[in-house]
């Protein structure tokens, strides 16, 4: 038989095109992932643990490794050029950065006056305690993937993405400290533990770091050791990210499907769809009222409501690891997020360009 007819490329598929397979169907690749941390969470559980080699102990936990991966991925494949070209015309960057930390100021204390109307001992503490810490978090670097996919503003989503990164170790304690007074009990002294010591490190160590050394690599390298580098690092960073959502997973679906908690579960999915909800909506209504032309209010409208919630997922292990029930809403509200990211790109490729506003001369 001719080797070309033996079929195996058609069995073996190039590296390349499993990452553009997952990449397509990122939203299913999730779901299979929480569907493997509910069914088999062992391994799950043995990576959220440091582990001991031969000659000492791991500094990092792997959720930790696995971020900054996918960080630093994503510092490489900032487009530089386009970013100087951003910062000629940064009204929607601004625009978008500012609403990206006051919204969840606005919506979060709603939340939390609606939860202590609950039968929940603490007032829903835990889930007001979970949101916190994914709205503190800078935007996610998906909002460029869905950004890419609704040819959106991807300077704008690239430019958002890296400012919220480098400025979080200022805005995530800040977050944090505003909103602490809204938990009840113990989850109030634990956040505000996290706001004023992990919440520096964490931000620096483990989100700013990682992206800035990728940019640095795509500023100092040499073309030929660059783009190398992009071609492990990069494809490296989905698989990564999927196994840092199954580790993160792995630690509160396993336990919850073996004692069932359905009200919980519920309750978990209201509060994320309604933090997720209010987010991009009223990121959707602020890009309108500022009258943003169709792509750069995509833009902004995500960065509105993504955030990076394996970040706070990563923050609630190393803070709270004693407290593993809420991660459920954080892992809502990831998955929810990419659902209405897909919505707002579908909505922006039906928009006919003749209908949207006059972008104004900033833009």
């Amino acid at each position: 038989m001719c080797p070309h007819s033996s079929g195996i490329p058609a069995r073996f598929p190039s590296v390349p095109h499993l990452l553009a397979l997952l990449r397509r169907h990122l939203g299913r690749a999730v779901a299979v992932t929480y569907l493997a941390a509910a069914v088999l969470p062992g391994p799950g559980l043995w990576l959220r643990h440091p582990h001991a080699t031969g000659i000492a102990e791991l500094p990092l936990q792997t959720p930790q490794l696995l971020l900054a991966l996918v960080l630093f991925g994503a510092g490489l494949q900032v487009p530089l050029r386009e970013l100087r070209l951003l910062l000629r015309r940064p009204a929607a960057l601004l625009a978008g950065l500012a609403l990206h930390i006051l919204v969840p100021l606005l919506i979060v204390p709603g939340v939390a006056l609606a939860l202590r109307m609950s039968p929940d001992h603490d007032g829903g503490s835990g889930m007001i305690a979970a949101m916190i810490l994914v709205v503190a978090m800078p935007v996610a670097a998906g909002a460029t993937v869905w950004t890419a996919k609704g040819d959106g503003d991807q300077p704008t989503a690239v430019g958002l993405v890296l400012a919220s990164t480098l400025v979080s170790p200022l805005t995530v304690p800040l977050t944090l400290a505003v909103l602490c007074p809204l938990l009840q009990g113990d989850y109030a002294g634990r956040l505000a533990a996290a706001a004023q010591s992990a919440g520096h490190a964490f931000a620096l160590t483990s989100v700013v770091l990682p992206c800035a050394a990728g940019i640095l690599c795509r500023l100092v390298l040499p073309p030929r050791a660059r783009d190398r580098l992009i071609g492990v690092a990069v494809p490296a960073a989905l698989p990564g990210s999927l196994l840092l959502t199954y580790v993160n997973a792995s630690g509160v679906l396993g336990p919850f499907l073996r004692h069932p908690r359905p009200v919980l579960l519920l309750a978990a999915l209201g509060v994320a769809a309604t933090v997720c909800g209010l987010s991009f909506t009223l990121g959707r209504v602020a890009a309108r009222m500022l009258r943003l032309d169709a792509r750069a209010g995509a833009s902004v409208t995500l960065a509105c409501g993504m955030n990076n919630s394996s970040a706070s997922a990563v923050l609630i292990t190393t803070t709270l690891p004693d407290r593993p029930h809420i991660l459920l809403p954080v892992l809502a509200y990831g998955l929810l997020q990419k659902v209405a990211a897909g919505r707002v790109i579908r909505t922006g490729q039906e928009t006919d360009p003749a209908t949207n506003p006059a972008p104004t001369p900033a833009q």
